[in-house]
């Protein structure tokens, strides 16, 4: 498979790959590792006084270089945004953005459920 080069940057380095701990991080994580696709967000949140924002973002994943590459890619672009359960872009605009095919729309919703569930998650102890 051909994959686009904004996909092979972020699949090859993966800057935001890792873990997280501590009192203000969240994790989610969604899928299954033998049916393919699994991922894992660790979301570190600054707490206000009317709303929290995202301070760091790590990911653990198993799946394709699709996957790998825009797990990363949501994990930086998260940074600096409201702590909401919702992506930085549409599932739709991630499939453009990194020319996934549609057969993998799956793996994509895996990696949405993934960051709903760190964000819906209460902090870990």
């Amino acid at each position: 498979m051909n994959y686009s080069d904004l996909t092979w940057r972020h699949f090859t380095s993966a800057a935001a790959a890792g873990v997280l701990a501590g009192p203000t991080v969240r994790r989610g994580a969604a899928g299954s590792r033998t049916q393919g696709t699994w991922v894992q967000f660790d979301v570190q949140v600054a707490l206000g006084d009317q709303d929290s924002t995202v301070e760091a973002v790590r990911f653990l994943a198993f799946g394709c270089p699709h996957v790998i590459a825009v797990s990363d890619w949501v994990s930086q672009a998260a940074v600096g945004r409201d702590a909401k359960p919702v992506l930085p872009e549409t599932v739709q605009a991630l499939c453009e953005r990194f020319d996934v095919p549609i057969e993998k729309l799956g793996r994509l919703l895996i990696i949405e459920d993934a960051w709903i569930a760190a964000l819906s998650s209460p902090f870990e102890a």
